[in-house]
């Protein structure tokens, strides 16, 4: 289990610590996109989705979910997160909505997965808000795309 921080020498499933580990200025982007027909789309667009604006309450969502991360993921440290943004987009081309998430705090230990979280659950809510219309929509792409801070430095995914 050498290299997996999560586990201990006896391959037991347990919370680093990172008490000794300086606090830093950490940041994460992750995405992730909802792919639905186009008529699905033109609701969201029009403003014309029988529960509201979608793109709003999926922002609030993911929002909240960034914040209750170490609820959701067992092994997860609580952060007292500084910035939580997401950026919801409609794209003709997929068609459907892509998600940015930006998370950033201050602390001994990164915000991958609270960008990761933030974007997977805006990712629900919006297949929440148009399940009516559309049932078969995809969930997809959800991946980090840069993290900054922290001993490992900057990571960048390749497009």
């Amino acid at each position: 289990m050498k290299g997996l921080t999560h586990f201990d020498d006896q391959g037991r499933a347990h919370m680093v610590d990172v008490s000794g580990k300086p606090a830093t200025a950490r940041i994460a982007v992750a995405e992730a996109q909802v792919v639905m027909l186009a008529a699905t789309l033109a609701h969201v667009t029009a403003g014309t989705a029988e529960k509201g604006d979608v793109l709003a309450v999926a922002r609030l969502a993911g929002i909240m979910a960034a914040k209750r991360t170490s609820d959701l993921i067992p092994l997860c440290h609580p952060l007292p997160l500084t910035k939580v943004a997401l950026d919801l987009v409609a794209d003709p081309a997929l068609p459907g909505i892509r998600i940015t998430a930006t998370v950033a705090t201050t602390g001994p230990t990164g915000v991958e997965m609270e960008a990761l979280t933030a974007v997977s659950v805006a990712a629900l809510t919006v297949y929440d808000m148009l399940k009516a219309v559309e049932r078969g929509m995809t969930i997809g792409a959800i991946r980090l795309i840069r993290k900054e801070g922290g001993k490992s430095g900057t990571y960048e995914a390749t497009p």
